[in-house]
């Protein structure tokens, strides 16, 4: 007698419903999703709540209801490889597996420059977007740091949704560096329009209750400071004595498979993902679900006796909102180098739109759409 195998898979964002869904529909095990909420959380939009914009309310019971995944809200404390459990907080009793799939993502890294965990505001978190929105509503001059995808949505909806107050963007960097020229004049031109201060070149040495303290002495005022830059991953696959890289990501196959426990497999934020070319997959929704795709063939693969396919990636691109009614799409390489046509302005806005909506809507519906949209080899 065949015993049906008892999946787990930790972490409920894009990736974590996706193959959650997909596996208990295709393979007919036991699949149980550990949460610490009960809530999806449309990480892509948290720009959009920052800002004052509402955004969906969607429960994991009601996207999981119909499909046979199990939900447990609660947070994971320990991976036990050897016993194949997961302790919880919750001091439920552990929950037990025959294949875990690793999906805990990644959060905004607080504690790389002093101040930013007491002064700053995050938006990589639902809950942390909350606070910035509810803070802006009183705010008169804000900060926002980094100019990465995430710090340019965020600093053009706030500069957008208030413009009565200042708005100012600092970056380490040039602005737009992932850009091509085109790119690179065509942002410097949106943040004109709405009135961004920049300043470029800028690291940061302190945050404070009054704004920022620049290396070599400067001070940046602000009543209101916006983190987005640095992302780190949770510790739980380093503790467990999971391979990981020097970022505590947890280093896995072409295929998602940890490099240590074959049992394991990762993907998304938490997991560094190698193309066959070598090349690290970005973090990121996009990368994410590709890998959830990759990872979900790979395991029904081999669940059915056949050798898996490697995740294929070729190229890689960014889709930036600049503000609700602009945007910009950058084709790159995998290591981020632009390279062809970017394309810009109201076009770009609406496909983003419409990639929220497919992504924060469809897919977690009808995953299926993740599979055939995944490039295989």
């Amino acid at each position: 007698m065949t015993t049906t195998p008892n999946i787990a898979v930790l972490g409920a964002g894009y990736t974590g419903v996706t193959i959650a869904k997909l596996l208990a529909r295709r393979t007919g095990a036991n699949v149980t999703v550990v949460n610490d909420r009960d809530r999806f959380v449309e990480r892509m939009r948290n720009h959009q709540l920052a800002s004052g914009r509402k955004v969906r309310h969607l429960p994991l019971r009601g996207l999981f209801e119909g499909t046979g995944v199990r939900l447990v809200v609660d947070r994971v404390t320990r991976v036990d490889t050897e016993g194949r459990r997961v302790e919880l907080a919750g001091g439920a009793e552990p929950l037990r597996y025959d294949l875990l799939v690793y999906a805990l993502g990644s959060r905004a890294d607080l504690d790389s420059v002093p101040g930013v965990a007491e002064h700053a505001h995050a938006v990589a978190g639902g809950e942390q977007a909350e606070r910035l929105r509810d803070r802006m509503r009183t705010a008169g001059t804000v900060a926002v740091v980094g100019a990465g995808p995430t710090g340019l949505e965020t600093v053009t909806e706030l500069a957008e949704t208030y413009p009565d107050r200042t708005v100012r963007l600092v970056t380490g960097g040039a602005l737009g560096q992932e850009l091509s020229e085109q790119g690179r004049d065509h942002l410097h031109r949106v943040l004109g329009r709405l009135g961004v201060e920049v300043r470029e070149h800028a690291r940061v040495a302190k945050v404070g209750a009054d704004g920022l303290l620049l290396e070599g002495g400067e001070h940046v005022a602000a009543d209101t400071v916006a983190w987005t830059t640095g992302f780190t991953v949770p510790g739980l696959a380093r503790e467990a004595g999971l391979a990981v890289d020097g970022h505590g990501r947890m280093l896995v196959d072409g295929t998602l498979r940890s490099r240590s426990h074959p049992e394991v497999y990762g993907i998304g934020d938490a997991a560094a993902a190698h193309t066959q070319d070598g090349q690290v997959l970005r973090m990121g929704c996009g990368p994410g679900g590709l890998a959830a795709a990759c990872a979900f063939y790979a395991i029904t693969a081999r669940m059915a006796g056949r050798a898996p396919k490697p995740l294929r990636v070729k190229n890689d691109a960014l889709c930036v909102s600049l503000g609700e009614w602009d945007g910009i799409l950058q084709p790159t390489g995998l290591d981020g180098t632009p390279h062809g046509k970017v394309r810009t302005g109201r076009p770009v806005a609406m496909l983003k739109k419409s990639v929220l909506r497919v992504t924060g809507w469809y897919n977690l519906r009808h995953p299926a759409l993740t599979v055939i949209g995944a490039r295989q080899g």
